[in-house]
């Protein structure tokens, strides 16, 4: 019996410490994947009646969940907020039609672009604009969202024109069609969207004046999962997964930018 014990005791203490190890490892792979983007931008973050998260980017963000093997969480965060809380730790990437400038990659890390886009204007139907060449001049009134690169060009390129700086795309919009503003800055998609929604008011112009690319925000320093992400973009796109993305959510985008000649955004 006391070898019995002995040998017991010998496996034990040969099991637990390996239990240790181990748990962490896998407790880690279970841990949620914390996915940040402001909610606010159909069809790519949006959500449906039921209040849950639902877009392009949030299929685009389940499928990375799923090769990390990690259940995806949502933050829904106003945008100029993204940034602060990925680097404080409140969320593990942001996924949000996220611009990558020199400027953001002074603090965050991104990935390869995921989708390739412009700036363009939403203009009112009566502004005597055809171009970004008409909009920096005395008297014209142009709509920026505050923080994105359309706030960001505006501030750097159009010094004679009077800016309106605001919190909400809808308000950008409402801007415009009211006759407030000549013009809004903002990209292709979206453009393209509010002019469909507002055919007796607006135009759009759609043929860009500044090439974007969207990526993955990550938190600097974090080398594999960037490794991992940038596998995963490649192969997603590899396998039909951002054709499908286009198929499903944008059918009438896609047509209209083959209609005008423009290169589709995936």
């Amino acid at each position: 019996m006391r070898h019995l014990f002995s040998h017991l005791a010998a496996v034990l203490a040969f099991a637990i410490p390996f239990f240790f190890l181990a748990t962490p490892a896998r407790a880690e792979e279970a841990k949620p994947f914390v996915v940040g983007m402001e909610m606010a931008y159909p069809p790519f973050e949006m959500t449906d009646p039921a209040g849950k998260p639902t877009g392009v980017s949030v299929d685009l963000a389940e499928a990375l969940g799923a090769t990390l093997k990690r259940p995806v969480k949502f933050e829904n965060i106003p945008y100029p907020g993204l940034i602060p809380a990925l680097k404080t730790g409140k969320i593990d990437c942001i996924i949000s039609s996220m611009t990558a400038t020199k400027e953001r990659s002074r603090t965050v890390a991104f990935s390869e672009p995921y989708l390739q886009t412009g700036l363009c204007l939403l203009v009112h139907r009566d502004a005597p604009i055809r171009s970004i060449d008409d909009v920096n001049a005395p008297g014209r009134s142009v709509a920026v969202k505050i923080g994105t690169t359309g706030h960001l060009y505006a501030t750097r390129h159009l010094d004679k024109a009077r800016l309106l700086v605001l919190d909400k795309e809808s308000e950008c919009v409402l801007e415009v069609t009211q006759g407030k503003a000549e013009c809004f800055i903002y990209d292709q998609m979206s453009v393209f969207t509010h002019w469909q929604k507002n055919p007796q008011t607006t135009r759009a112009l759609l043929a860009p004046f500044q090439k974007e690319g969207w990526a993955v925000a990550l938190r600097k320093g974090d080398e594999p999962l960037l490794r991992e992400v940038n596998r995963f973009i490649a192969d997603f796109r590899k396998e039909g997964g951002f054709e499908k993305l286009g198929d499903k959510w944008l059918p009438k985008q896609k047509a209209a930018f083959r209609e005008q000649g423009i290169p589709f955004v995936f």
